[in-house]
């Protein structure tokens, strides 16, 4: 039987519509929860990419909202004062959750349960009880549920771990470990009045440096240590600007002491400048960061390596969204303790509680 011309004309279209339907169908909806975080910016000036689509926006601050919808030229229809109206309207595959950390729970609270997949910023959440039940309404609804830290994406992170997994035998085990983390403090660094508010209220933030910047060495020293449950936390906490920093801590030195090695946590809010550096000691060796990409290492017996690392030499994905999107559609698998993971975050909160416990009562406090 011949086709007519206008059957074949028909096919023809649908041949040269289909894949474009199909890769439209392939992008990845995102939607933001919260928008007082200071990182939130990220998402619309370097994050955000083509085979992405940011369907919905909820902010309960309508100001901020507008600040926001012109600052990036956003449609009005995406901006949302109803956290339900918003997740059952735009229906995301994932959202991103920039909003004070008390308030990661009701997210996720009303994610999990519709099957949408959560990341939110460091830390996972204020307390225990929070985290845990975040955990369950994850495992219960078959959602990822990942902790974002700017560390987590910096090549000089991922090669201090790399070189003491292959290179074991030149290293020898983890000894101690020491993070230095923070900067001169948010109102110093001139943080947004939105954010500020929230980061200096126990209850939303959970803390002050402790909370903030505490949660980096924990999650890495997590990673480093493959899940090892501390035995210990001890900590010491100041408060050296008590007029601008009233009702948190600016200054936390943090020790986690595990079986045979010791984390040292420096987190602080008055830094002369911004640090996210480490240094990790092996029985024969060392492992030294002093950003993101430039880091140095010394086996016993050898002159000191000096190196700059690159995201890309490393297969790292330096986008947290991406990555982010990776999990979402199967590419990445979350290995158990790795910086994203569940299973770290739930540990660095346990962590950050028995330090808070002990910064209190002035004595260790012993994890279970």
């Amino acid at each position: 039987m011949k086709l007519n011309a206008t059957l074949i004309a028909l096919f023809l279209s649908m041949a040269i519509l289909l894949p474009n339907c199909l890769l439209a169908q392939e992008k990845t909806k995102f939607a933001m929860v919260g928008l007082s975080h200071g990182h939130s910016p990220w998402f619309f000036e370097w994050g955000k990419q083509d085979d992405m689509e940011l369907v919905g926006v909820y902010e309960p601050d309508a100001a901020l909202a507008n600040r926001f919808k012109e600052r990036y030229d956003l449609d009005a229809s995406l901006i949302y004062s109803d956290l339900d109206k918003m997740l059952s309207e735009s229906k995301p595959d994932g959202i991103l959750v920039f909003g004070p950390i008390f308030y990661h729970l009701e997210a996720v609270e009303a994610a999990a349960p519709r099957g949408i997949h959560v990341m939110v910023e460091k830390p996972l959440a204020t307390n225990p009880k929070d985290a845990k039940r975040m955990a369950a309404l994850a495992r219960e609804n078959n959602i990822h549920l990942l902790t974002n830290y700017e560390t987590s994406w910096y090549p000089s992170t991922e090669k201090t771990y790399r070189l003491f997994e292959e290179d074991k035998g030149d290293l020898g085990e983890i000894r101690k470990m020491v993070f230095h983390h923070g900067h001169q403090g948010p109102k110093e660094i001139g943080v947004g009045p939105e954010f500020l508010t929230w980061l200096t209220d126990p209850k939303l933030n959970g803390g002050g440096a402790l909370v903030d910047f505490g949660c980096y060495g924990a999650n890495i020293m997590t990673y480093l240590k493959h899940g090892e449950k501390p035995l210990s936390v001890r900590a010491v906490t100041k408060n050296y600007k008590p007029e601008i920093y009233d009702k948190v801590d600016d200054e936390a030195t943090i020790i986690v002491d595990f079986k045979d090695a010791q984390g040292i946590i420096q987190a602080s809010w008055n830094w002369p400048f911004n640090r996210k550096d480490m240094e990790v000691y092996g029985q024969s060796g060392y492992v030294i960061t002093k950003d993101n990409e430039n880091m140095r290492w010394r086996f016993v017996g050898q002159k000191e390596e000096v190196s700059e690392v690159k995201a890309e030499e490393l297969g790292l994905v330096s986008n947290p969204f991406i990555y982010f999107e990776n999990v979402i559609k199967g590419k990445v698998e979350l290995a158990p303790y790795s910086l994203y993971s569940l299973e770290n975050n739930l540990m660095v909160v346990e962590i950050l509680e028995a330090a808070k416990q002990s910064a209190a009562t002035g004595r260790a406090v012993m994890l279970k």
